[in-house]
């Protein structure tokens, strides 16, 4: 784990042993049940997770009772419900375990203090960031600009190894479609 988190990290900086050993120090490790909540709806949020092993969804209710599914994370992704991780706020998303997982939890205060102490974290968490923003635009752009077929095609080919591990309702929340229409999709590929 430790060292799969490592290369995680200098994929985009370089450390030496010293400096991921105290960056690593920060981190606590978590193991999280199936069904569990990582983020909870209406709880305050201390954590940011980094997904060692497992999948989890976000997923917000609206206001008629629906669960729309807006991201999935799974094995070396980040996750957690950043306005409430960041403006110290309640969650307005449930984060949950589909299956066993482990992950590696850093408070704000520790981000911040790593940020701080060095340069590289930081400009490894403003990276990490950017990355971040210009993945969410396409997702909203992508669910603003394509048909149901599309968004489909386009996920199956972004994430194979998903189809598999997720229930075909979760598949469907998350493309905004329905069960029926998601059966419908995958039946006009064969």
């Amino acid at each position: 784990m430790k060292e799969k988190f490592r290369k995680h990290i200098e994929k985009i900086i370089s450390l030496t042993d010293q400096e991921y050993e105290y960056i690593y120090s920060h981190f606590a490790t978590r193991k999280i049940n199936r069904k569990d909540f990582l983020v909870e709806r209406d709880k305050y949020v201390e954590n940011v997770y980094w997904v060692v092993e497992g999948l989890f969804e976000a997923s917000y209710v609206d206001q008629n009772g629906k669960r729309n599914i807006i991201q999935f994370a799974m094995d070396d992704w980040w996750i957690t419900d950043y306005n409430a991780f960041f403006n110290k706020t309640r969650a307005s998303i449930d984060v949950t375990c589909i299956a066993t997982s482990t992950v590696l939890s850093l408070s704000l205060s520790n981000r911040e203090k790593i940020c701080f102490e060095s340069h590289k974290m930081a400009n490894f968490f403003r990276i990490k960031s950017n990355l971040s923003n210009v993945a969410s635009q396409k997702r909203i752009l992508n669910l603003l600009s394509s048909n149901a077929q599309e968004r489909y095609e386009e996920f199956i080919s972004k994430y194979p190894e998903l189809i598999q591990k997720l229930s075909k309702k979760s598949i469907a929340s998350y493309l905004g479609v329905s069960r029926e229409t998601l059966s419908r999709l995958n039946s006009s590929r064969k």
